[in-house]
């Protein structure tokens, strides 16, 4: 069972695509996984004749789990390569030849890749025997899919191992457990009874509804949620967008909407409040390096998804329409992979999509902060003049921004979303795309 994302220890099997002695040809479905409100076909890494299915449709398999064997031979009595990119399921080669394979325990001692990368149990095996740790491994350039490193680059890369700047080998250090404090028993709370009356249908949560109560129910519990609460004055956006959205259109074949601009104040006011962007292990603070916002949205049966835009900072408002409108496509027909959910370190939330003027989000584990943008709507407004205070007709919106109590304060939580309407309120209507 691949790695799927942070904080995704497990997928539930929903339907195997192969039976036991089908023939399977490389990158082929063999099985459609659901993991936390995604669901994603598992190619094959190998051409073969499954041999074994260890898992049944229903099962929930822990990621790192073997969930299938493939008979596979190599050529010349070489044992063929069993290898997979990080989207793929890890699977056992069961050789026809008596050539060696290595053991899981073995290949387990190898370590696992920080960064999610798959290696082959082979070449794990090789890498060991060669005494190369897991972060030499990480090192080496790999020519298989989606950038994995093969049998042949392993191999390549040995003779000239620790020169040209080629990393040498790293002793491989065992962390020291540390002690933790005695954990206090959980309060066990229990839901009410409910009775039924005369006409009431019972029906029952679909699996992606399950998912998400128990994902809200968790947050809460975990995080002492508060919210505060701007207004904006967003007329230069809107009159900005009425202006450029035919040419936009016209010139880059893509629809702009408020999303972009949401997001794109939003990392502004990251990068002012670093503080914002982290996550709590324990007693412990991580400070996220990457700018990944997430972006609630909506699907056809009513759940919302939450697809995530890697290192947001590093493009402009159309790189990041294009991401916004490519996600949201793919999100509303089922499209998304686990990658596409996973590593964001802030939310975003257009409560204001469904007509509602503001909203107290609940927190995406395991961020720390989530903003809703409410409607925009047209207010009377002071506004000033160099003429003195006047009343007009301005296009107004909420901010909603909840966050963790824990680690972030009043001042901290009120001073970002303020941050996030200064931009919007500073938006130029004069500027170029």
């Amino acid at each position: 069972m691949p790695k799927m994302g942070e904080s995704v220890h497990e997928a539930t099997i929903i339907k195997w695509l192969k039976n036991e002695g089908d023939s399977i040809e490389l990158d082929e479905p063999v099985l459609e996984i659901a993991t936390d409100k995604v669901d994603s076909e598992i190619p094959s890494p190998v051409a073969g004749i499954l041999g074994k299915k260890l898992f049944n449709d229903g099962d929930v398999i822990q990621v790192g789990s073997t969930i299938a064997v493939i008979n596979t031979a190599g050529e010349g009595g070489a044992v063929a390569e069993v290898a997979a990119a990080p989207a793929v399921a890890a699977v056992e080669a069961t050789v026809s030849t008596a050539a060696e394979v290595a053991s899981p325990a073995v290949v387990a001692e190898v370590g696992d890749s920080p960064s999610g990368r798959f290696y082959s149990p082979l070449v794990k095996s090789i890498a060991k025997q060669e005494n190369i740790g897991i972060d030499e491994l990480e090192g080496i350039a790999g020519t298989g899919k989606d950038g994995r490193v093969t049998k042949d680059d392993i191999m390549a890369y040995l003779p000239n191992r620790g020169k040209n700047g080629a990393p040498a080998a790293i002793p491989q250090v065992q962390p020291q457990p540390q002690s933790k404090p005695q954990a206090q028993p959980a309060v066990q709370i229990q839901a009410p009874a409910v009775s039924l009356q005369g006409g009431d249908e019972i029906i029952e949560m679909d699996r992606m509804g399950k998912l998400i109560a128990e994902h809200m129910v968790m947050s809460k519990h975990v995080s002492p949620h508060v919210t505060s609460f701007v207004e904006a004055d967003v007329t230069n956006i809107v009159m900005w967008r009425d202006r450029i959205k035919k040419e936009f259109e016209k010139r880059e074949g893509e629809k702009i909407t408020f999303t972009p601009i949401f997001i794109e104040a939003v990392c502004k006011a990251i990068k002012d409040f670093p503080m914002i962007n982290i996550s709590v292990d324990g007693t412990n603070i991580i400070i996220r390096k990457n700018i990944n916002i997430g972006m609630a949205t909506a699907l056809p049966n009513g759940n919302l998804i939450v697809p995530v835009i890697k290192n947001v900072d590093r493009m402009n408002l159309v790189g990041i329409t294009k991401a916004v409108n490519d996600l949201a496509n793919r999100a509303r027909n089922n499209k998304l992979t686990p990658d596409d959910i996973s590593g964001g370190t802030y939310t975003l939330t257009n409560v204001g999509s469904f007509g509602n003027v503001m909203g107290t989000p609940i927190i995406n584990q395991p961020q720390v902060a989530i903003m809703a943008v409410g409607a925009v709507r047209k207010k009377p407004a002071v506004i000033e003049t160099p003429t003195g205070d006047a009343i007009a007709i301005r296009h107004m919106m909420f901010l909603s921004h909840s966050y963790d109590h824990r680690v972030v304060n009043g001042a901290l939580g009120g001073q970002f979303v303020r941050r996030v309407a200064d931009y919007l309120e500073q938006f130029d209507f004069n500027r170029e795309f």
